[in-house]
């Protein structure tokens, strides 16, 4: 009896609370009504973008569609499929996850201390360098110089090489799988200040100078003890977005080696998640299997953003 009673006192307790979050929130909403009215359209976008595709990419790779029948329920076929009978796609996921443990934290700090070294110039400067470092992510026309460069004739690089007489005939460097990856990552390494360089760009400009006077007086000694004691902590917000955008860029590689490399590269030595599941989608019109390659990366994505993000926290609490 008293155990009942007190499970009909816990339910009144949840809905007496729940009805007072309710309350609550209405209340919030109609003295914030300008506030709600602004978010909107990025709540709308976010849903209409986001949202809406990730549930209908979830539910499509639970059936086999090719985009002009009606899809067919097939349960956990793609998945197997996948994973035990896809051989290319294990080739698929040894690239991005290689290109994504090499490209992505060395990314992120080419982007910290390459925007590091700029905030410290002058205004003039620090704008025209920041253009200059950025203008590269902006375009994919700049992939013709590098396919110039790692040319398989005797221009470029061979020409260099051949001239010097380090080797007797051409590489192909984008077309031998001994080097065509490795010369990827040096291409991703080198386009890598994107979103995240602007962003700690601005991290250092909104830092306020009274911080470092305060620890000079406090003991601040060198620009190292700056960096731990006060940069470091005034950045955390952009620290954070950076390491997630960086996430994103290094397992979202596919147009690089596409471009450089061919599509499909040589015994898919370049081969990427993202380009195997084009692969199946935009060539084959198996939007099933697609959609099952995409919840893949999906998950992939999300365990490291999480990761990356529960790192950070707890490095913020020290």
């Amino acid at each position: 009896m008293d155990l009942n009673s007190e499970a009909v006192r816990g339910e009144r307790d949840s809905r007496r609370q729940a009805a007072e979050f309710k309350k609550s929130y209405i209340k919030d909403i109609r003295e914030n009504k300008a506030l709600y009215l602004l978010l909107l359209p990025f709540c709308l976008i976010f849903l209409l973008m986001m949202l809406i595709p990730i549930a209908a990419s979830i539910g499509l790779s639970f059936t086999q569609y090719n985009m002009f029948n009606t899809p067919g329920f097939v349960g956990l076929d793609n998945y197997i499929n996948l994973f035990l009978n896809d051989d290319v796609f294990f080739i698929a996921l040894k690239n991005t996850l290689l290109f994504a443990v090499i490209t992505g934290p060395l990314s992120y700090l080419l982007c910290f201390f390459t925007a590091w070294l700029i905030n410290e110039m002058s205004r003039g400067f620090r704008v025209l360098l920041t253009f200059i470092f950025y203008a590269p992510s902006l375009t994919s026309s700049i992939y013709f110089v590098w396919q110039f460069i790692f040319t398989g004739d005797s221009y470029g690089l061979n020409g260099i090489l051949m001239n010097m007489r380090i080797i007797s005939e051409p590489i192909q460097w984008l077309s031998d799988p001994k080097y065509n990856l490795g010369i990827l990552i040096l291409v991703q390494l080198w386009m890598s200040l994107g979103t995240s360089f602007l962003a700690f760009i601005a991290g250092f400009q909104a830092i306020d100078p009274g911080l470092y006077e305060a620890g000079d007086i406090d003991g601040v000694r060198n620009r190292y003890q700056e960096m731990i004691y006060i940069t470091l902590p005034g950045m955390k917000p952009q620290l954070l977005f950076g390491a997630i955008m960086q996430i994103s860029v290094a397992f979202s590689v596919s147009n690089i080696s596409q471009v450089l490399c061919g599509f499909p590269s040589t015994k898919y030595s370049a081969h990427t998640l993202l380009l195997h599941m084009q692969d199946y989608g935009s060539i084959r019109y198996e939007m099933g299997y697609a959609s099952a390659i995409a919840v893949v990366l999906f998950m992939i994505m999300f365990v490291f953003k999480k990761g990356v993000s529960l790192i950070m926290s707890r490095i913020s609490n020290d």
